[in-house]
């Protein structure tokens, strides 16, 4: 039955609506598929999606318990009120840690209604359960990322434990839309857009776990595939001496933060720990006396005491022009995310020639090779030898369980890889398996370092465009290559060789690694 005239009000924009108070009592499946939801707060009111069928008003109103006004919006403006008003329905963030009490992902997935509707509302609890069961196993695994795949026949979630792939649950491929559309929901995404991808992030808390998760959608084949990346607040930690440096990496990049200007450059693939290296460096100068200033994509963790300027790239906020901006604050020391392109690489250079001390990240597998890539990006090879202070290559191999590591003595065509001679005792571990590491064999992460220190030696080699191996030669003539320093971790027995060599390339005879 449709309510008198004066009930209704004109169609209005979401920006004229006040952001809620309360989470409404209205279930986000019935509202995004009747296009009908309440508004609660100081002026509560109805809101009706433009084409909806306002017959449902009439279960709306059973489910509140009261007649209010009703506000028509069109189809955007409501898609975007779903995303403010929902983003936390479910997360509740007491509720979190005893989400998977008791419960596996199995059992949470047994809950889900098979053969039902699953828009309908009733299954919408059992689908914010699950959500609410990965992120909160994903927490207590430590795994750095959830995949969520689609699939023809299936949704597979996979979790990320110390850099390696872990299937954790398989779901009906019906739940693909729900769920994606719930975590975008969540992140505060376009709901409605599907053909293109999509960021965004969302905090919560699990217990003392103060936890931010960066979400990306991929529009695929078979539907859209997301991904969080769980970053722990609680568990960061910026002090060098807890990142395992050798003593020798360890007092070169100290020496390489004590000058006044120059660029430091951490290098290596996605998940290597460089943003870590970096805020660590950071810390270390944090010390009130020195304006810091960074330019990140994205802001990962907050530091106290440091200014931090977020990249945006559709409002024209590059690296670049982050960076040319936050020279006009006065700086001291700045830290550019991610060098990606030459503009950035020429203004982190003249920020260096103009007295400032400049740490960033290269994409590259070695740390020589940051300079060939950085000539590749136009910086002339002059301004390369009189700027450039450390490079830092680095990975993180996983940690043997020191419960069920297995001892072994190597073969022939391991002796010959580490520079082992056949009649000098040596032992190696490998993993094997037990409850405390979940059968994985491996328990944490530890890096693994090689630095190079731009002396007037490396200095000439760089500004007479020589070749990358002739760079290395001399740089790692007193020093460990990447590979050296894994392989003295691996006769250690912290990690095991197939791991080294799952990270790390051979790069020649190992020198300083024997035990």
């Amino acid at each position: 039955m449709r309510p008198p005239p004066s009930r209704w009000t004109s169609r209005t924009d979401v920006a004229e609506t006040a952001a809620p108070t309360a989470l409404p009592p209205i279930r986000y499946a019935f509202a995004r598929q009747a296009g009908i939801t309440f508004m609660p707060g100081d002026a509560p009111r109805y809101v009706v999606r433009a084409g909806a069928d306002r017959r449902r008003l009439l279960e709306a109103r059973r489910v509140v318990g009261a007649s209010y006004p009703v506000t028509e919006m069109g189809v955007p403006q409501y898609d975007q009120l779903l995303r403010d008003l929902y983003a936390y329905a479910g997360l509740d963030e007491s509720e979190l840690e005893e989400t998977t009490q008791g419960e596996t992902l199995s059992d949470l997935i047994d809950q889900i209604p098979q053969s039902e509707d699953l828009l309908d509302d009733s299954s919408d609890a059992p689908v914010i359960r699950l959500i609410n069961g990965l992120i909160a196993e994903a927490v207590r695994m430590h795994a750095s990322d959830v995949h969520v795949e689609s699939f023809s026949d299936r949704v597979v979630i996979r979790y990320r434990i110390d850099g390696v792939m872990k299937e954790a649950a398989s779901v009906s491929a019906k739940l693909s839309k729900l769920l994606v559309s719930r975590i975008k929901v969540m992140a505060r995404l376009d709901i409605a857009e599907k053909r293109l991808p999509q960021d965004g992030r969302l905090s919560l808390s699990l217990g003392s776990k103060s936890v931010d998760i960066r979400v990306s959608t991929l529009p695929s084949r078979n539907g859209e595939r997301v991904v969080l990346r769980l970053l722990d607040n609680s568990d960061s930690r910026f002090e060098l001496a807890d990142l395992g440096m050798s003593p020798d990496v360890l007092a070169a990049f100290q020496r390489a933060l004590a000058q006044p200007n120059g660029i430091i450059l951490v290098t290596g693939p996605t998940g290597a720990g460089k943003t870590t290296t970096l805020y660590s460096g950071l810390n270390q100068l944090n010390n009130q006396s020195r304006n810091i200033l960074t330019v990140e994509d994205p802001v990962e963790y907050a530091v106290d005491g440091i200014g931090q300027t977020q990249v945006n790239a559709r409002i024209g906020m590059t690296f670049a022009g982050g960076l040319r901006a936050i020279l006009r604050q006065d700086p001291d020391v700045v830290m550019v995310g991610e060098i990606r392109d030459g503009e950035t690489a020429e203004v982190a250079v003249q920020a260096s020639l103009t007295g400032h001390l400049v740490l960033s990240t290269v994409h590259t597998n070695s740390a020589v090779a940051a300079i060939a890539r950085l000539r590749d990006m136009g910086v002339e090879s002059y301004l390369l030898a009189s700027t450039l202070t450390a490079i830092i290559a680095q990975r993180l191999v996983r940690r043997l369980c020191t419960d069920c590591r297995e001892p072994y003595a190597p073969d022939a065509a391991e002796r010959e890889l580490l520079g082992i001679s056949a009649d000098a005792d040596a032992v190696l571990y490998r993993p094997t398996g037990c409850p405390k590491c979940k059968s994985l064999g491996y328990e944490g992460r530890v890096g693994i370092y090689e630095i190079v220190e731009i002396d007037e030696t490396l200095r000439t080699l760089i500004h007479e465009d020589a070749r990358e191996s002739a760079m290395a030669a001399h740089a790692f003539r007193q020093s460990q290559t990447l590979f050296e320093n894994g392989a003295r971790l691996a006769l250690g027995g912290e990690t095991s060789l197939a791991e080294v060599m799952r990270l790390c390339r051979d790069e020649g005879s190992v020198r300083h690694a024997g035990v």
